[in-house]
């Protein structure tokens, strides 16, 4: 679906979340959280409507205690839930393994710049991306759909900025063509909206859908997330309370916040009651992990200003 108007202008409530909370948000916490809460939540998202969502990862427990247990989540949601839901991937192994289990949605995850990539799944980029063609025929295999994720497509914390023409490159790589999505991540959050508008228009993606990943290390999360749509994103990811950040990569903090997104968005699913479930659902989630709210809207919807219909009454 497009999401431009009639006049040209985006149409940014076209434009879907995917809600990070239960991989991106959760991997940098000390604190991991019971099979049951995580579930919960994953419905009390998919319930409030939001259209997809990250429930985990396979990267390995000891190297991230917070996504231990993904498998179980799995095993928990319906084949109908898990239609909405992605899992982290960054070997055709992790596609066999997490297919096996029930998972039909697969982030491919590889870093544009070898150090990030070295230091986040122990291998070149080049590796990551001719492995690609075996994760991509595993993930058909089972029937599911795949995403070419690329970590650091704006900077890195070791190399600093990231050529562009080397995302591009690895977008146009044969080995990468059979992708049904391509994310595009600000791993650290540092890039500025006609840098991320820029890059969406000229990846050369094809058919696939675009979606971006950003952070808002430097406050720029809703305006850059806003700036891929006008260059053609169709998703951007997001977490409650603007929880989350890379373990591996030195100051990466809180993804975009996911309430913060919608209320800029506005997707047809978002009413002033839809929002106050998941305002207080990020709030009894940070709560638990004794973690601070940085989302702008959350926020807002706690403010005196009680004629506004997106403030939260009698709380």
């Amino acid at each position: 679906m497009s999401a431009q108007s009639a006049s040209g202008a985006t149409d940014y409530s076209q434009v879907a979340l995917r809600d990070v909370t239960l991989r991106d948000g959760l991997q940098l916490t000390g604190k991991v959280l019971d099979v049951e809460v995580r579930v919960a939540l994953a419905r009390t998202l998919l319930a409030a409507g939001v259209p997809e969502l990250e429930i985990g990862s396979m990267a390995r427990p000891d190297l991230v205690p917070p996504m231990a247990g993904t498998l179980d989540i799995v095993a928990q949601l319906t084949p109908d839930e898990l239609d909405r839901c992605w899992v982290w991937v960054a070997t055709p192994r992790h596609v066999e393994k997490a297919a096996a289990a029930g998972v039909r949605n697969f982030q491919y995850c590889l870093s544009v710049s070898d150090a990030h990539n070295k230091a986040n799944i122990g291998r070149s980029a080049e590796d990551s991306v001719a492995a690609m063609p075996r994760a991509v025929a595993a993930a058909k295999e089972a029937g599911g759909r795949i995403q070419l994720c690329l970590a650091t497509a704006f900077t890195c914390p070791f190399d600093g900025p990231v050529d562009p023409d080397r995302v591009r490159g690895i977008v146009a790589d044969p080995r990468t063509a059979d992708a049904d999505d391509v994310v595009l991540a600000d791993t650290l959050g540092q890039a500025h909206p006609d840098q991320v508008r820029d890059l969406f228009a000229t990846v050369g993606a094809g058919e696939r859908r675009l979606v971006f990943h950003g952070h808002d290390t430097w406050g720029m999360g809703v305006a850059n997330s806003l700036a891929a749509a006008d260059g053609g994103a169709r998703l951007v990811d997001g977490a409650l309370g603007g929880l989350g950040g890379c373990p591996f990569a030195p100051g990466a903090s809180g993804n975009t916040a996911s309430e913060d997104l919608l209320f800029a968005t506005r997707p047809g699913f978002l009413t002033p009651a839809v929002l106050a479930d998941l305002v207080r659902a990020g709030e009894r989630l940070l709560a638990e992990l004794g973690e601070q709210s940085r989302s702008k809207a959350a926020q807002g919807a706690r403010s005196k200003a009680q004629a506004f219909d997106w403030v939260i009454a009698g709380d």
